[in-house]
């Protein structure tokens, strides 16, 4: 049988034109990767270098001043740090039991029918816009709060300065609400991925042990406790970072208020707000320092939580 055999130094050719394409598309995803990385220095420098009029005006009294006067040249973020800061702890404190109980459920009790549709029900919650969410706050949202949830609150336990105050419908704890509902989703997928991420072998052994259903379970969450931190700690990002949904609903007055029934303002809104209407340097140099508070806090948040989530990974896939 004849066999064409191809000419001398032909197979040089082709390996030496594979490798060059290789090259090629190794430097070509380096740099784009290079790209991203480049995109986000090129925004901490943008917002250092234009909040520079604020910096240099306010120094470090800038985080701590509660003073927000466009009018008087005063401006001090502590007020939107505090309303950020609150609104998003009160939104972890709602989401974080019931994102853990449909998590739970859908790794381990749900039958496959309810799973799926469960699951498709979450994922359609993740992708509505958060303006959609911000109608649904003031049309629906605030008047439940204004004529029920906050007088009852009021009524039983309005001995706590946290639920005194004018019932107005808007304020820091409808925004949390409002915050929790979109956060859900977030902590819900992430902690039903990291127990679905434990080896079955787990649990037979515990049920071989004569553990019951909830004991397993219980075990489970023991040892998916960095993920579901994780996707906690991601959750709360989402919540810091988030803008038309709170600014619609948060009632967007500059003020430090330990009543969780008075308006706030967090430091989404207030650039949302005030940035178009920003006519002097130093108002507009205040925001884009806001801005730049907003981006540490959230940058620091996010890598927090991927650190954890990467620990619990590594450890699923060393097993």
């Amino acid at each position: 049988m004849n066999k064409s055999i191809p000419p001398h130094g032909t197979e040089k050719v082709i390996i030496s034109r594979k490798k060059f394409s290789d090259l090629i598309f190794e430097n070509l995803t380096f740099v784009f990767a290079l790209m991203i990385l480049g995109i986000v220095l090129w925004i901490i420098y943008e917002m250092y270098f234009y909040s520079g009029e604020s910096r240099s005006a306010f120094g470090w009294e800038f985080i701590w001043s509660n003073e927000w006067e466009p009018v008087r040249k005063e401006f001090g973020a502590l007020a939107f740090v505090y309303g950020t800061a609150v609104s998003s702890i009160l939104a972890l404190i709602i989401a974080l039991p019931l994102s853990l109980g449909v998590a739970i459920f859908l790794s381990e009790l749900a039958p496959k029918i309810i799973k799926s549709t469960l699951s498709f029900v979450i994922e359609i919650l993740a992708a509505i816009p958060s303006i959609i969410f911000g109608f649904w706050g003031i049309f629906v949202l605030a008047p439940f709060m204004r004529s029920d949830l906050q007088p009852f609150l009021q009524k039983y336990f309005g001995y706590l300065p946290f639920f005194q105050g004018t019932p107005l419908g808007t304020g820091l704890l409808t925004a949390g609400i409002i915050l929790a509902i979109m956060i859900i989703p977030i902590i819900t997928a992430i902690s039903r991925d990291v127990l679905k991420a434990i080896p079955q072998s787990q649990r037979e052994a515990a049920y071989a042990l004569g553990a019951t259903k909830w004991e397993a379970i219980k075990m489970a969450l023991l040892n998916a406790k960095s993920g579901i931190l994780g996707a906690t700690v991601l959750g709360f990002g989402r919540a810091v970072g988030e803008t038309m949904a709170v600014t619609m609903v948060i009632g967007n007055r500059a003020d430090i208020n330990i009543s969780f029934f008075e308006p706030a303002y967090t430091m989404a809104s207030v650039i949302a707000n005030e940035f178009a209407e920003a006519s002097e340097i130093l108002h507009l140099s205040s925001l884009i320092e806001v801005g730049l508070l907003l981006f540490g806090v959230t940058f620091l948040i996010n890598s927090f939580a991927r650190l954890l989530i990467f620990s619990v990974t590594r450890n699923a896939e060393g097993r």
